[in-house]
């Protein structure tokens, strides 16, 4: 089933701002719809994640271009969305540099203290507030 327009746009803007999310850190997915200004969507930035098309779908946006392993809950936990996937996260993250620690529960976690990245608005926003500001 196609997506309407708004859910489109909002699927391209989650995986915009996690292509900005630094390698070696980790966001939440409420952090996400914050700097989105939708800060009541964090399930619906995990559901674009869920969807997020294979590289072989040929999308721009794709697994393979979005560094979907860098957004964790907002307790630093790894979600499960699937069998494998937290392991396949945590592998992907510790790839980048990341330490994951696994609970007595199985449980994975990341330090946010550590390895969190939560700025009050995207770095590419800056560029286009400098370029507003040269422009006037």
């Amino acid at each position: 089933m196609p997506r309407s327009e708004e859910a489109e746009w909002w699927a391209n803007a989650v995986y915009a701002a996690i292509q900005e999310i630094p390698r070696g850190k980790v966001t939440s997915y409420g952090h996400i719809a914050r700097l989105l200004g939708e800060p009541q969507r964090p399930r619906q930035v995990g559901v674009c994640l869920k969807v997020l098309p294979p590289v072989e779908s040929g999308a721009h946006f794709n697994n393979d271009t979005v560094p979907w392993q860098r957004v964790i809950n907002s307790k630093g936990m790894i979600s499960h969305r699937g069998p494998g996937s937290a392991q396949r996260q945590a592998e992907s993250l510790q790839s980048e540099g990341v330490e994951v620690t696994t609970d007595s529960m199985g449980e994975m976690y990341v330090s946010l203290a550590q390895y969190g990245w939560f700025p009050s608005h995207l770095p590419s926003e800056e560029n286009e507030d400098e370029s507003e500001k040269s422009a006037t």
